[in-house]
């Protein structure tokens, strides 16, 4: 899922409702990864925090960010209508 942000903002998520581990990915107006949260526990209240403003998180199935290799300063990009915001 993605989640677009204009303009970019420091952002912060939950997981209060999913029931699931995921990865975020936090991405810089640049679309550059600027943070990974890797296995982000279900159903917490605690928030994670992107640190610096961003223009998106990413959410991945957990474990996906590692199996994709992605690392803080990947360029990532997506189709779709989340895309034009």
């Amino acid at each position: 899922m993605v989640f677009p942000f204009v303009p970019p903002r420091v952002e912060r998520m939950w997981m209060k409702n999913t029931h699931i581990e995921l990865d975020m990915l936090f991405v810089d107006a640049a679309g550059r990864i600027s943070k990974i949260t890797r296995r982000a526990q279900p159903l917490r209240l605690n928030t994670i925090s992107s640190d610096a403003p961003v223009s998106a998180v990413v959410e991945l199935r957990d474990g996906e960010a590692a199996r994709l290799t992605l690392s803080v300063g990947d360029l990532v990009s997506w189709t779709g209508a989340a895309a034009g915001r």
